[in-house]
């Protein structure tokens, strides 16, 4: 009974609908390919893909994503990105394992997963419509321990470029999550990095990405030389947790004199 549910989350794989598409110089295949077998070999209870699933985001794209999820056993759950396209993705990503639910039970922990995806642009911001929802849900469920997921970091990381593109209205998350003590976590992509701050009682973390990474607290872009990586949450039917990051090794190919992606 004190056995933690395992999830790994995994962010930013921005694939293409080849295997030749490369993110500033770096097959973003080949790495997404590398993280996926060090999955494999935890074996999670379930694993989550928190954004910027593609940087191609055309139907096929997807496609090739839900092939290189299908050996999965446990259940692969998605929200989308700012590079995303939700009308390629759902059709592509509907079929075992992978689940688009936006309500997931992992032992005694739920998970919300949040569209923080404004179309056509950047930067994040949850709808009225979104929030209400969150607001309802946790309202009617209790104390069971919760995790929130979405795509943009809600808190600034430091680096002007990036922190021009996290969440909008951080204030109305807040809002309805200092009301619920039952939440724990915050789990976001976006920055390429990994990150953990504390509000009220709430850990929010960030994930590095399955591809590229960012220099953290850089003024201007600018490319971290490590490994992609993903991370691990230990959910304990108590409401703890414990959670690090894992870094694989591959061969960079890194274009250092990009300007953005």
């Amino acid at each position: 009974m004190n056995e933690p549910v395992y999830l790994i989350q995994l962010s930013d794989l921005h694939l293409f609908a080849t295997d030749e598409g490369r993110l500033l110089g770096l097959p973003t295949a080949q790495s997404l390919a590398a993280v996926l077998e060090a999955t494999r070999r935890h074996s999670p209870n379930a694993v989550l893909l928190t954004g910027d699933l593609a940087q191609e985001p055309i139907t096929p794209t997807y496609e090739r994503l839900a092939t290189a999820f299908r050996d999965f056993s446990c259940p692969v759950y998605w929200i989308p990105g700012n590079h995303d396209e939700p009308r390629a993705m759902v059709p592509a990503l509907e079929r075992p394992p992978l689940r688009g639910d936006r309500q997931i039970h992992l032992g005694t922990w739920q998970g919300l997963l949040l569209s923080s995806q404004v179309e056509g642009k950047v930067h994040g911001e949850l709808s009225p419509e979104t929030l209400s929802w969150l607001e309802a849900t946790l309202s009617h469920t209790g104390d069971r321990p919760t995790f929130i997921a979405l795509h943009h970091p809600p808190f600034e990381t430091g680096a002007p470029w990036l922190d021009s593109s996290r969440l909008q209205n951080p204030e109305d998350l807040f809002a309805v999550l200092d009301s619920h003590p039952q939440v724990k976590l915050v789990l976001f992509g976006h920055i390429h990095q990994e990150l953990m701050t504390e509000r009220q009682g709430v850990m929010y973390l960030g994930c590095p990405s399955t591809c590229i990474q960012f220099l953290p607290r850089a003024p201007e872009f600018s490319l971290e030389p490590v490994g992609p990586g993903f991370r691990h949450l230990s959910l304990y039917p108590n409401g703890t947790f414990k959670t690090h990051i894992e870094r694989v090794e591959i061969p960079l190919t890194l274009d250092f004199s990009a300007k953005g992606y």
